[in-house]
């Protein structure tokens, strides 16, 4: 398999694994599709890894195998393609990106996917596909805008530079940086902290912020008054609270 699931302590991992740099080709965006959806579905996932190994997230899409699709075939296929990257992006957990290497085209737009990403010092971010005599054309040209702003993602979109791990912190393409080999570990720490948290709300406060940046202020507040009032329906509403109250606040436990 090009992508796999792995559990453990209520995180999943969402590993490429396409040596030698993880290219995203048909089947591996049909195989992200499927486990984000598994992911999604799963109770036993709480919080979502995405991650390519030590050495690679993902240098883009696989260039041999576009080139031989002509303009009715991608037609076709743009549409599966960026039906894979919403999947991601739709996980109604936390999701982290943990990126090492190239995050470059495809790779990058997938990380742009995640609530939180975490970059080894190693790693290089960009969307080239300027280059090629393409756009990005897996949310890159949307996400991308959304996270840095307009004219920080047209840089690098017109451009098709790579950026280095600190550029990409100073600009807010990543969230953290550490050292290449802790990155994993970190994304873990993160996932398995939220993990632990109220799961329900945790759903409802990611809805709320994605749906409120897709729409009017007047509109995404009232998203934010649906969930928080359904949410005094919920036991960990009730654990949270009783907890606060007998034990102070950050004690609660929840299921």
């Amino acid at each position: 398999m090009t992508v796999t699931l792995e559990v453990s302590d209520n995180v999943g991992t969402i590993r490429l694994d396409r040596p030698p740099m993880n290219a995203l080709d048909v089947a591996t965006q049909d195989r992200l599709r499927e486990l984000a959806e598994e992911a999604t579905r799963r109770d036993d996932v709480r919080a979502v890894i995405l991650y390519g190994g030590e050495k690679v997230f993902a240098a883009g899409a696989d260039i041999k195998e576009m080139q031989a699709m002509d303009h009715a075939a991608m037609v076709v296929r743009s549409r599966a393609l960026q039906e894979s990257f919403t999947a991601v992006a739709r996980i109604p957990k936390p999701v982290v990106a943990a990126v090492t290497g190239y995050a470059l085209g495809g790779g990058c737009e997938l990380a742009l996917c995640a609530d939180f990403r975490i970059a080894g010092d190693n790693a290089k971010l960009g969307q080239p596909e300027i280059l090629l005599g393409l756009i990005p054309g897996a949310g890159g040209t949307q996400r991308l805008s959304r996270l840095v702003g307009p004219s920080r993602a047209k840089d690098l979109i017109f451009t098709g530079r790579q950026v280095k791990a600190a550029e990409a912190l100073a600009i807010g393409l990543v969230d953290r940086v550490v050292p290449a080999a802790e990155v994993y570990e970190q994304a873990h720490a993160w996932a398995a902290r939220l993990a632990r948290g109220p799961a329900l709300a945790l759903r409802a406060a990611k809805e709320s912020v994605d749906a409120g940046l897709e729409t009017d202020i007047d509109t995404g507040l009232t998203v934010e008054r649906n969930w928080f009032a359904g949410l005094f329906a919920t036991e960990d509403r009730e654990r949270g609270m009783r907890s606060f109250v007998e034990e102070g606040p950050g004690k609660a436990e929840f299921l």
